[in-house]
């Protein structure tokens, strides 16, 4: 059995492929949808850490992703 994956949004209640996809009539598809955000709860310190990070970015105090992946793979 062959696999593929695709993108799509539901529409009218209906799953929609992204145009250009085709699928066969009947075809078994398996949906994972997105989980819409929602709160989530942090400890004191956590919410210092991730305010120092903010503050961090903002500064422009960053890793470059090819820096990041650089040292990911030493």
């Amino acid at each position: 059995m062959s696999m593929q994956v695709l993108t799509a949004r539901v529409k009218d209640g209906a799953i929609v492929p992204e145009e250009g996809v085709q699928l066969p009539e009947g075809s078994r598809v398996t949906v994972i949808a997105d989980a819409p955000p929602g709160p989530f709860e942090t400890s004191a310190a956590e919410e210092k850490e991730l305010l120092e990070s903010i503050r961090e970015a903002e500064r422009d105090e960053v890793v470059s992703a090819a820096e990041l992946l650089r040292r990911l793979s030493r």
